[in-house]
């Protein structure tokens, strides 16, 4: 997802495509395993019941709703107001959504018990983004981040679906890419626990590829090979898929810093 294959991961500039693509993210974008919360909880020590949250990146709400239902008041932060307007269109209590960047968040010191990044570290300044973080965390708290990722090497169809991506896309960030790495948010703190769980996902192949139009490697090509992008994938899933059922094999990396 690079324009200049940065090891941090895709330039902050190509984030702006989302705005153009927040229907497919709001639609197409899975959530998490249940399992990724409670390993939150375990790790992290802060019960999510009672917490209040700050979800930096929260796009449409994928993790800021799922927080709220397991208790949690979420100040959801996002620079995206076509994003912003997805998440406040669910209409969820205890959701507060705030537009804003996650280098310099508009909220008081010691406010919240965690901050939380899903899917959206990798896009903020490495440095400057954690220090906001620790700011407005009360003694006790944590950051956490957590990244969905499908698990290519799992999987001959997907991991040549992954290399028709890198093949067509000039700003493709993934597994197909040599140097493609997991964000380095564990560099940024003393103390870290990371996990990785792992989990299937069932989904439509129409679903599966509104997921594929909502990756901003998608969203910067030109409309009429992005179609064209789209169509090959499709023929390609049905072969694989006559069911019309994807089973992708994924898996979550967590990072929590104390």
């Amino acid at each position: 997802m690079t324009h200049e294959r940065l090891r941090t991961g895709p330039s902050r500039e190509l984030g702006l495509a989302f705005e153009r693509v927040a229907d497919a993210y709001d639609a197409g974008r899975p959530g998490y395993p249940d399992e990724l919360y409670h390993a939150l909880v375990e790790v992290s020590g802060v019960p999510l019941d009672g917490a209040t949250v700050v979800d930096v990146g929260a796009g449409t709400g994928k993790l800021a709703h799922a927080l709220r239902a397991r208790g949690a008041r979420v100040v959801a932060v996002d620079p995206g107001a076509e994003m912003l307007a997805r998440l406040r269109a669910k209409g969820t209590a205890g959701v507060a959504a705030v537009r804003a960047d996650g280098n310099a968040l508009p909220l008081a010191g010691r406010s919240a018990d965690l901050v939380t990044y899903g899917q959206s570290w990798h896009w903020l300044d490495p440095v400057a983004s954690i220090e906001e973080a620790r700011r407005v965390l009360r003694p006790g708290g944590a950051v956490a981040a957590c990244w969905n990722f499908a698990h290519a090497a799992q999987a001959e169809w997907l991991a040549a679906h992954e290399e028709r991506l890198a093949g067509a896309c000039p700003t493709y960030w993934g597994p197909a890419t040599e140097e493609w790495s997991v964000p380095p948010i564990a560099a940024a703190f003393d103390v870290v626990e990371e996990r990785w769980i792992p989990w299937t996902r069932l989904v439509g192949i129409e679903d599966f590829l509104l997921d594929l139009r909502s990756h901003s490697y998608m969203a910067a090509m030109p409309e009429a090979e992005a179609d064209a992008l789209v169509e090959l994938q499709r023929a390609e899933l049905r072969r694989e898929f006559p069911d019309d059922v994807v089973s992708v094999p994924m898996r979550v990396y967590l990072a929590v810093g104390r």
